[in-house]
């Protein structure tokens, strides 16, 4: 075996790094090394077309074993089991109870009780709520309302029950600093009481050895348009300020440490997503051994699907996203995972979405077999390569925070806020421009797909729920249903909307990527009228086809009327049809040389009837603007901004 395997490398001797760039460099023909083969993330480094065994020489952490600190390759060591969980509204506590059944039926090891505000409950309401629920081979978890009446709750009930305090897993979603973060105040109007009640928590519940009290909110930063980077770091400085505040008050760096969970939202960087999770373990372990040398506790995770990658428009399409960040998710070793249902962005999931939601994991574990292999990114030259470039950068930020005071003083200070604007501008940007792909929202659109009423979005925590428009809600799209986190209807309002006077910071704001476009087409959809955008192709065949589709599908992406043609043999015939359709917009599509004569044409003969468009940026394109013509559509226009102004140009406004 030896000899055969000499030969076969006599075969294929090893090429240099030099020869290789040499190859490539000849292969571009004088093109930019740089501009055509790099690409710069908005994580802050540089990606490389390719990657060899010496890019991820010396890495500190490579011979490390899975279940080894300091756990970049995971916890887990007899295979990659992880809890698929599911979120179930908790407003009939019966009806929630039945659910929270046939949900475990169903396969969910993992249950998420969401508890909306309103009467808080009693022993008696709790312990119909978790009724012959098994315990032992459940995860319970809690977010929403009263978390410290919820905590009391459950200790009595498993004290009732006789269950063994190690049994019983989940956690109670408390987040002090989660709560600064999204709604720009700390529970109970204090920060003292806010960490003695987290401190409460974790005494009350410390003999319940695998039930955790303290949430960190990480994911917050991703639904606001963060980096991975800046997911990581920020969620790291609340876990370590955590650390440092109980430790104050007098709790081990081990006793906390095993307390938290933190939850992380998923985006749709699949690569990078693989390497976020082997980081975050990697960098949670450092901290913990900066503070207490002798602690080992690993992360413990929460992925879940990310709302900011979700869309309204071409629904469907969100099952693929949520089944691609599944796959990033458990590949990295997550210990529970949260598939959001597809159609959460319009309507309270349905049965059927979260069905769906729900077999994506099982599909993943029972027939992909995601659960057999632990860490199969492990060697991967590009994982590992983005593995410590994400630590290097998250590292540095962390460090920032830090040098700033803190998380919390740096979010006094607006240092976390504006760091999380600036990228997600860059992130909006990209989407305007087309650069990011959204699937059925700014490309490739659905062309009948429409709303007769504006869509209630599930996907986003809104700030403040306000009555008959009274408030000024943070969110652009703040409304009033019982879901959203605050409700004024009440009368008692805990939101930073309407709370101005008490907030400490200004919050990070929850929203969509492609948000701005849905409001866009949502107006088209409720005017009452879609502008009929008319195709007038003409003169060399490719190029009008080509540029037919482009414009189609950059008109498309505001809900109007699309009326292609396949080409005509005269301008004034093109026009003549344009005027018969009762065309709002005609879009020339031709060659860049045939502008020069087809575009005054149909300029002079349309005569102010419609609105002219050229498909594309000729050379001929100042002499066209001093003729009269005003609007050109190109690879480089910012799709978004166009489309704003037709809006206005054309007068479509919701009815």
């Amino acid at each position: 075996m030896k000899g055969k395997k000499d030969r076969l490398f006599r075969e294929f001797p090893p090429v240099s790094t030099p020869a290789w760039e040499e190859k490539i460099r000849e292969d571009l023909k004088g093109a930019d090394y740089e501009k055509k083969l790099l690409w710069r993330t908005i994580e802050g480094f540089t990606v490389k077309p390719y990657y060899r065994s010496d890019d991820i020489a010396g890495f500190d952490y490579q011979q490390a074993r899975p279940g080894v600190f300091p756990f970049p390759r995971g916890t887990k060591i007899g295979d990659n089991s992880w809890l698929i969980r599911q979120q179930l509204w908790v407003e009939d506590i019966n009806e929630a109870n039945r659910k929270a059944l046939d949900l475990i039926e169903k396969g969910v090891t993992s249950l998420e009780f969401m508890i909306l505000k309103g009467p808080v409950l009693t022993q008696q309401s709790f312990n119909i709520l978790i009724r012959d629920i098994p315990l032992s081979a459940v995860e319970l978890n809690f977010s929403g309302y009263s978390c410290e009446v919820i905590t009391e709750r459950l200790v009595q009930h498993v004290n009732e029950r006789s269950v063994e305090n190690s049994a019983l897993k989940g956690s109670v979603n408390f987040d002090p600093l989660g709560r600064l973060s999204r709604k720009g105040h700390f529970n109970y109007d204090s920060e003292k009481l806010s960490f003695e009640m987290l401190v409460r928590l974790v005494k009350d519940t410390i003999h319940l050895t695998r039930f955790r009290t303290i949430g960190i909110n990480a994911g917050i930063f991703h639904n606001a348009g963060a980096s991975i980077v800046q997911e990581l770091a920020f969620g790291l400085a609340m876990g370590a300020e955590y650390l440092s505040v109980l430790s104050d008050r007098g709790l081990s760096v081990n006793v906390t440490s095993a307390k938290m969970v933190f939850h992380f939202a998923i985006s749709l960087n699949y690569f990078m997503e693989i390497a976020k999770y082997r980081v975050a373990r990697f960098l949670w372990s450092k901290i913990l051994e900066a503070f207490a040398p002798e602690c080992r506790e690993p992360m413990f995770i929460h992925a879940e699907t990310g709302r900011w990658n979700m869309t309204v428009y071409d629904p469907y399409v969100n099952m693929l996203r949520t089944t691609t960040e599944s796959m990033s998710a458990i590949l990295s070793g997550v210990d529970v995972l949260t598939v959001l249902p597809f159609d959460m962005t319009f309507e309270k999931p349905s049965p059927f979405a979260e069905r769906i939601a729900r077999n994506q994991q099982i599909i993943l574990r029972e027939e992909a077999c995601f659960d057999k292999v632990i860490d199969p990114a492990a060697g991967s030259y590009y994982i590992e390569s983005l593995t410590d470039s994400i630590a290097a950068e998250a590292w540095k930020l962390f460090l920032a925070v830090h040098e700033k005071g803190g998380f919390t003083a740096a979010m006094k200070q607006g240092f976390i806020q504006q760091q999380v604007i600036e990228t997600a501008q860059q992130r909006d940007l990209a989407i305007a421009t087309r650069r990011a792909l959204c699937i059925g929202t700014n490309r490739y659109p659905g062309f009948v797909e429409a709303y007769s009423e504006k869509p209630v979005d599930y996907a986003i925590e809104h700030d403040c729920a306000t009555r008959a428009g009274e408030g000024h809600g943070d969110n652009d799209n703040c409304f009033d249903h019982q879901y959203n986190t605050c409700d004024c209807r009440e009368g008692k309002c805990d939101c930073s909307c309407c709370n101005a006077d008490k907030r400490l910071v200004q919050p990070i704001r929850s929203y969509r990527g492609t948000l701005e476009y849905e409001k866009l087409r949502l107006k088209t959809d409720l005017s009452g009228r879609k502008p009929r955008i008319f195709m007038l192709t003409i003169g060399d065949l490719s190029m009008r086809l080509a540029r037919a589709q482009f414009a189609g599908d950059f008109f498309a992406c505001a809900g109007y009327d699309i009326i292609d043609n396949a080409g005509f043999d005269t301008v004034d015939e093109g026009i003549k049809a344009a005027l018969k359709a009762k065309a709002d917009v005609v879009v020339l599509c031709s060659s860049d040389d045939e502008y020069a004569i087809f575009a005054p044409q149909a300029y002079d003969k349309l005569k102010g009837r419609s609105v002219l468009v050229v498909a594309g940026w000729p050379a001929c394109v100042e002499e066209l603007k001093a003729k009269g013509i005003e609007y050109f559509i190109h690879i480089g226009s910012n799709n978004l901004e166009t489309l704003k102004h037709f809006h206005q140009k054309l007068g479509i406004n919701e009815t």
